[in-house]
């Protein structure tokens, strides 16, 4: 019921509809449309009521993470065709996990907080509530597992792309961050289910500061918010644009195996090609110059010693030498 009655006033483009005529289509009383409207006004929806008779929807909402919200005007035919929502849950990519083979490819786990979202190497993703976008998309690509690390390529490139749509200035931390101003604004996590010579889904998650103003102490020289950096943007918008970029470059990978567009994003926006960072693993540290991202989605370095050579996605960690990166 709740889900027909957002339809209609949604579609009704801003213009009053009748409570009366809601109530007919949907064989319900005027007063239990009313009152759905009255829980839809707490939840968020700026909905002007006249005389208890008729409705209509002052502006879109642009902070509600519901279906019904990110569904509106969302210009894809896979991603987001399904977004389950919560208030609170413990880590939206444990919950794909466990729902994943059940669930259509394209699905999106979406929760206003996180108690224990997670970043990459098992370290904490602060997800406090209505501050942020905490999702995870359910992935089923008919590729072999082997080429799966580009995926997380193609999210970077889709959340910058979609940021700088926006027109917000963003870099790309290869492979899996995003950055504004030196500091990092987003990160992602795709964890892999699979085969020898199949993928059973993909799970990538994706988490991005929006209104966070503080942060604890251990990240705030490296962490920042949409907010903080004056950019106050709809969470309903941004994730309309990065699931639109997304499915674009995603299908073409997929269907036609084309990485050029997702290759030029990631140098294009790269945050340390021509830079000199620091490539960690385990407690081993190494300067080396970053020189570009090769067809295969690796990073192309150089060392001390002159020596070029290939670096995979998730076999070392890269920090910069002055800053975050």
């Amino acid at each position: 019921m709740r889900e027909k009655i957002i339809k209609d006033i949604l579609n009704s483009k801003g213009d009053f509809i009748s409570g009366e005529e809601i109530s007919k289509k949907l064989w319900t009383s005027r007063t239990s449309i009313w009152n759905h409207l009255e829980k839809m006004k707490e939840e968020g929806y700026n909905i002007e009521f006249v005389n208890r008779k008729r409705y209509r929807l002052i502006e879109d909402p642009k902070d509600l993470l519901t279906y019904q919200s990110i569904s509106h005007k969302l210009g894809t035919k896979v991603m987001g065709s399904k977004i389950v929502h919560f208030e609170t849950i413990d880590s939206t990519n444990d919950y794909a996990k466990k729902v994943a083979l059940q669930e259509l490819e394209g699905t999106v786990i979406i929760s206003e907080e996180q108690t224990k979202g997670k970043g990459r190497i098992g370290r904490q993703w602060h997800s406090k509530s209505k501050e942020g976008i905490w999702m995870s998309i359910i992935l089923k690509p008919k590729i072999v597992p082997q080429k799966s690390p580009f995926i997380t390529l193609i999210a970077g490139a889709s959340i910058s792309k979609a940021l700088n749509n926006l027109g917000i200035e963003t870099t790309i931390k290869w492979p899996n961050d995003i950055i504004i101003n030196n500091k990092k604004i987003a990160g992602i996590l795709t964890e892999l289910s699979a085969e020898i010579d199949r993928i059973n889904y993909i799970i990538l998650g994706i988490g991005i500061n929006v209104k966070t103003m503080e942060f604890s102490q251990e990240i705030s020289e490296i962490a920042t918010s949409l907010y903080k950096e004056g950019h106050k943007i709809s969470r309903v918008d941004i994730v309309r644009n990065i699931l639109e970029e997304f499915e674009r470059l995603y299908i073409k990978y997929i269907n036609e195996g084309s990485k050029e567009e997702t290759l030029n994003i990631c140098r294009n926006y790269s945050a340390i090609i021509g830079k000199d960072v620091y490539l960690i693993k385990d407690e081993e540290k190494e300067l080396i110059r970053c020189l570009d991202i090769n067809q295969e989605g690796n990073l192309v370095v150089q060392t001390k010693d002159g020596i070029i050579k290939e670096i995979m996605s998730g076999e070392v960690s890269i920090r910069g030498v002055k800053g975050y990166v």
